[in-house]
């Protein structure tokens, strides 16, 4: 499923992977997967294949024993303990899901595909977080008790080409993850692929701009569709700290990084969140930081939004409030900041029809933990079906309410 390359040599198979890596760990290799999480197989599973060997890190040997075999043998080995994978940042579980996972990519609002009938559509390949932001809707970051997902990237497309042949117009694909996208191993080969796609206009994707290196943004900058959406809440260090929620946050770093994109071509949008009584009074630093810049990336300032799931940051300000600051700002800075859809060019597209709709009854199969605790994800006709106060345990047939159906994103009550 992840083998790039197989070699026999006096029959020593040499199985060499892209996504996987391997380390000795006492009685127990570790299997890393995509970089972020991983597994551990007792040496004795794996010397039940045949005897082996780790000649470097993304390779494992086994003697005596043709590759076919090898691999064969190996591969149900890894799908049993992937099972059990884990997010090395926060020690979550964590849901490999692939082509033969039985999970389809539509229906959940964490991962995979939401087409919400418009000209974008959003496609989430992983959750997780490196920071901890005050305001975050969600509550994702490092001290997130979440269950994680990670979507195959190869699978991911695979289901997005089904969806542009049925959408048949030109899209945004907009990746806006539950988390840092640049988290996930196969972000660049994810990003070359979106762009080889006629059909696929705009590539824009979320980030907090931690893990940027100006080589990344020099391969990056070859996508000529991508657009980079910053988030940048802060110019000062200690209130940037604060609302990123980590000590090890760098604000110079981020800025610098938002200036070399530009430098390279890249399309950059600086979307800070204001929270009030937090950071208002540094959005008149970012309007200067962003004006200083030589080619000057667009500015959207966001209103801060409480959300059930997510952190309380502060008061919330009116909308009225809202619009009158930034009109103000606009005025003393000369300087667009009220975005709306009209800017990116964003209108209907054709209706994806739903396999079943609020009230209905019907029979699911459970295959995956949900995002949130004694919640589950059913899978029915081609969808997945979030249903909370619902015991895990897998492939075990429920019957279901349908409650939520809104762009065949589905939730239902247990029956």
């Amino acid at each position: 499923m992840l083998v790039v390359n197989q070699i026999e040599f006096d029959r020593m198979a040499t199985l060499t992977f892209e996504t996987l890596s391997f380390k000795q760990a006492g009685e127990n290799v570790q299997v890393t997967l995509l970089r972020l999480f991983s597994t551990k197989i007792p040496q004795e599973e794996l010397a039940s294949i045949g005897e082996f060997n780790i000649p470097e890190k993304n390779s494992i040997e086994f003697s005596n024993l043709d590759e076919e075999k090898a691999s064969k043998k190996l591969a149900s080995i890894l799908n049993k303990h992937f099972e059990n994978l884990t997010n090395n940042l926060t020690k979550n579980p964590v849901t490999y899901i692939h082509r033969n996972s039985g999970i389809p990519l539509i229906g959940n609002v964490a991962f995979g595909i939401i087409y919400r009938n418009s000209s974008i559509i959003e496609i989430k390949p992983v959750t997780s977080c490196n920071l901890d932001c005050i305001y975050c809707s969600i509550s994702e970051g490092l001290s997130s008790k979440k269950h994680d997902f990670v979507v195959e990237e190869e699978y991911l497309i695979e289901e997005l080409q089904k969806l542009l042949n049925f959408v048949e117009e030109p899209v945004e694909i907009h990746i806006g993850v539950q988390g840092e996208p640049f988290l996930y191993q196969d972000m660049e080969l994810l990003i070359s692929h979106l762009q080889q796609i006629p059909q696929v206009n705009t590539i824009s994707i979320d980030t907090n701009g931690t893990l940027f290196t100006k080589d990344l943004l020099e391969r990056l900058a070859k996508n000529n569709k991508l657009q980079i959406n910053f988030s940048l809440d802060a110019i000062d260090e200690e209130k940037a700290k604060k609302i990123a929620g980590v000590k090890n946050y760098n604000v110079n770093h981020i800025k610098e990084m938002i200036r070399y994109a530009r430098e390279k071509n890249i399309k950059v949008i600086v979307a800070p969140v204001q929270v009030q009584g937090i950071n208002d009074d540094e959005m008149e630093a970012v309007i200067k930081f962003i004006k200083s810049i030589p080619n000057q990336p667009i500015l959207g300032i966001q209103n801060f939004l409480p959300y059930k799931t997510g952190r309380n940051a502060g008061p919330v300000m009116s909308w009225d409030e809202f619009y009158q600051e930034l009109d103000n700002l606009e005025k003393k800075h000369d300087i667009k900041l009220r975005l709306s859809k009209e800017d990116f060019n964003i209108h209907k597209a054709k209706e994806l029809p739903k396999p079943f709709k609020v009230d209905d009854v019907i029979q699911a199969v459970i295959k995956s933990e949900d995002r949130f605790s004694n919640s589950v994800i059913a899978v029915a006709k081609d969808r997945n079906i979030s249903v909370p106060n619902c015991k895990f345990k897998k492939d075990k047939k429920i019957t279901v309410k349908i409650i939520r159906d809104k762009h065949n994103i589905f939730s239902g009550k247990l029956l």
